[in-house]
Formats: structure tokens, C-alpha cells, sequence
């Protein structure tokens, strides 16, 4: 009988116990090429070991970030205090969004939205309903159908994202774009030059 596949905690657990195929060392291409268009205050959601964080904060944003796993969050502390930059990094799950005490102008997302099944990925754009403010704007990339294969997370199509966010959100854009993996993992099946992906702006209406 085949295994059985992780739950997602750990799953991601034993990802971080070595290196993702994701965390590069750097930001994602994405998120430096639309740094200008991200102001305010910063969530970022699911930041890994917070590269694209610390890019925000590097830029002078004031910027929260948070994961669900201990490991990428200790990391991404160890890189601020190298760096002398300012971004609080906390524990914290996704599906736990609509209790935040907090909202932020700008939220963004690398990777996260792509991880969850339907009935949660309801419930996290009802969380980020919660923590952007009004006129605030989501900068959401995930893996794109265009993707061949099933290596990697769940595709999602521009379809889904315009559906998930037809309540309460004006989507402003969305675009083609790649998202940067690791070179050295051998294993890795996706197409050359990166998975493919869309980058979304959504703004939240008043």
C-alpha cells in the first residue's frame, strides 16, 4: 500500500527540517518587481523565512509577517537581527486571520493561497477580509494551471481567483508570472525557468 500523504502541517514541518525547493535565499522576482506598487503598512501571510518581508522593510514599510511553523519564523528572525531590520515575525495560522486584532494596507501572498482546499481557502479570504483595510489592496501570487504536472501544489486557475474574491474585493489585475525554486534540487519536475503562477492585485472595496 502506498503512504499516505502528510497533513499539511506536517508535510510542511518536514520541508523546513532541511530546504524547501522555495526558499531561494531571496525574494521572490514578483514581489521585487511590484515593491513599488505595495505601501502602507504590510502583512505578509505564510512569509516562510520572511525574504520578501525583509525586502518590504528594507524598502522602510512597517511590516508584520507570520507563519504556522516555528522553524521558518526563528530563521526569519535570525536574518531581521543580521540585517538590523524592524519586521515582527510571529507564529500564527492562517485560518486564524478573522480574530487579528490588526489591518494593514497592503497583505501580501507567496504561495500560501495555493495550499488549501476549497472550504478553507473560503474561510482564509474571509480572514483577509478582516485585516485589509478598506481600499487596501492583496498581492496574491500562486501556482497556475498553465503548470504541467502535479509535482508542487494545487493549481489554480485565473477563474477560481476571480470567484474566491467576488464579494467585498475588486480584482485589479492579473498577470502572468514564474515563481523562482531552487537550482540544486535535482528532484524538481517543474518547467524550466520556474513553475508558472499568477500575480493578482485585489483591492478590497469600501
Amino acid at each position: 500500500m502506498p503512504d499516505e500523504p502528510l497533513p499539511p502541517h506536517d508535510r510542511f514541518e518536514q520541508a523546513y527540517a532541511s530546504r524547501p525547493p522555495w526558499e531561494t535565499g531571496l525574494p521572490q522576482p514578483v514581489f521585487v518587481r511590484a515593491a513599488d506598487q505595495i505601501t502602507g503598512s504590510v502583512l505578509d501571510a505564510g512569509c516562510g523565512t520572511g525574504e520578501n518581508a525583509l525586502l518590504l522593510a528594507a524598502r522602510g514599510l512597517t511590516v508584520t509577517a507570520f507563519d504556522f511553523l516555528k522553524a521558518p519564523i526563528r530563521r526569519a528572525k535570525e536574518k531581521a537581527a543580521q540585517r538590523k531590520l524592524g519586521v515582527r515575525f510571529l507564529v500564527m495560522d492562517a485560518m486564524d486571520l478573522g480574530d487579528f486584532p490588526e489591518t494593514f494596507d497592503s497583505v501580501i501572498d507567496s504561495g500560501m493561497f495555493h495550499v488549501f482546499p476549497d472550504n478553507a481557502r473560503t474561510r482564509y479570504v474571509d480572514g483577509l477580509s478582516c485585516v485589509v483595510k478598506p481600499g487596501g489592496r492583496l498581492f496574491l501570487c500562486c501556482f497556475s494551471e498553465r503548470e504541467p504536472g502535479t509535482h508542487g501544489p494545487r493549481r489554480v486557475t485565473e477563474a477560481e481567483i476571480r470567484n474566491a474574491f467576488a464579494v467585498g474585493w475588486e480584482v485589479e489585475s492579473i498577470t502572468e508570472a514564474r515563481y523562482d525554486v531552487r537550482a540544486d534540487c535535482a528532484a524538481l519536475t517543474f518547467s524550466a525557468g520556474g513553475p508558472f503562477a499568477w500575480f493578482s492585485v485585489i483591492r478590497k472595496t469600501p
